[in-house]
C-alpha cells in the first residue's frame, strides 16, 4: 500500500495511491485505515511530505561503506541526532541554499515513519511501530558541520529534510537498493544490508531514549558517494520497492 498526504484546492488529505489513482482516505492512516469512495487521478493532486513528524531522528554512520569513506570507526551504538520539524518538505518542493553556507549536501537515506506512540519498545515489537517506509534527503550544509562540534546547525534549516513522495506499508527493509542521483548522474549506490543498525533495532534503541510519536520519522542513514550541490541541480533519491523523491536546491 502506498499511503498519500495530498492537497486537492485548499484541502488537505489523506490517501492511498492504486495505479495513479489517489483513494480518498477518511481521517488519517495511524489508526484503522478507512478509505471512501472518493478519488481523483493522481495528476489531478499535488502530492506533499506523506507525514508531518513531530521529529526527525537521524542516524550518522549506519553504513559501513560511509564509515569508511569518512575514515570513521564503526560505532558501537547508533549516533542520533534531531532535525526540527521545519525542516520537512515534501516531493517538488525547492531546496533553499542557506545564505550561511558555503556548501550544501545530499544524503540518500531509508527512512522508517512511525505508526502508534512508542516508548521502551523491544526489537522484536518494532514491527508493530512501524507504519512504512520511505525516500528521505538528509540535506546538510556541509562546511557547518564541524563549526559547533555537533550538527544541529548543519542539518536544521529550513527545507532540509525532504521527504516522500509516499509511505509504502509492504516493503522488506533489509535489502533494498537505494540511490542519489545528481542531475541524473549516479552518485550514491549500496543496499540496506549495509546498515550497521537495522530498523528494529533502531526503533527499539530510540524508543529507550525519547518517546516516539504517530507521523514521527526516523532517517536510517546514509552510504558512501555523498557530495555537494549547486544552485539549479536536481537531485534525486531512489529506493527500491519504494520510488523516487526530486527536489532542486535553489537560490535563497
Amino acid at each position: 500500500m502506498k499511503i498519500v498526504r495530498y492537497q486537492e484546492g485548499t484541502a488537505v488529505k489523506w490517501g492511498v495511491l492504486e495505479e495513479q489513482i489517489v483513494r480518498e482516505m477518511d481521517g488519517d492512516p495511524f489508526g484503522q485505515i478507512r478509505l471512501t469512495s472518493k478519488s481523483k487521478r493522481e495528476s489531478e493532486v499535488k502530492l506533499l511530505a506523506p507525514c508531518l513528524p513531530s521529529k526527525v531522528v537521524a542516524i550518522g554512520l549506519n553504513y559501513r561503506d560511509h564509515a569508511e569513506e569518512v575514515k570513521l570507526e564503526i560505532p558501537l551504538e547508533p549516533l542520533l541526532f534531531i532535525k526540527p520539524s521545519t525542516s520537512v518538505i515534501g516531493p517538488g518542493e525547492p531546496i533553499l541554499f542557506p545564505k550561511m553556507a558555503r556548501r550544501v549536501d545530499f544524503e540518500a537515506e531509508l527512512a522508517i515513519v512511525i505508526k502508534k506512540t512508542a516508548r521502551h519498545v523491544t526489537e522484536e515489537q518494532a514491527g508493530d511501530f512501524i507504519l512504512g517506509y520511505t525516500c528521505f534527503n538528509d540535506v546538510t550544509a556541509r562546511d557547518l558541520q564541524p563549526k559547533n562540534g555537533q550538527w544541529t546547525l548543519a542539518k536544521s534549516f529550513d527545507t532540509f529534510s525532504p521527504i516522500g513522495p509516499w509511505i509504502v506499508t509492504d516493503v522488506n527493509p533489509s535489502s533494498l537498493e537505494i540511490a542519489s542521483y545528481l542531475n541524473g548522474q549516479r552518485r550514491q549506490y549500496s543496499n540496506t544490508r549495509n546498515l550497521i543498525f537495522n530498523c528494529p533495532i533502531l526503533v527499539s534503541y530510540i524508543s529507550q531514549v525519547m518517546t516516539l510519536l504517530p507521523g514521527d520519522v526516523i532517517a536510517t542513514g546514509t552510504p558512501s558517494g555523498i557530495g555537494k550541490m549547486a544552485v539549479g541541480d536536481q537531485i534525486n533519491i531512489v529506493i527500491e520497492g519504494i520510488g523516487t523523491l526530486s527536489n532542486t536546491l535553489v537560490a535563497p
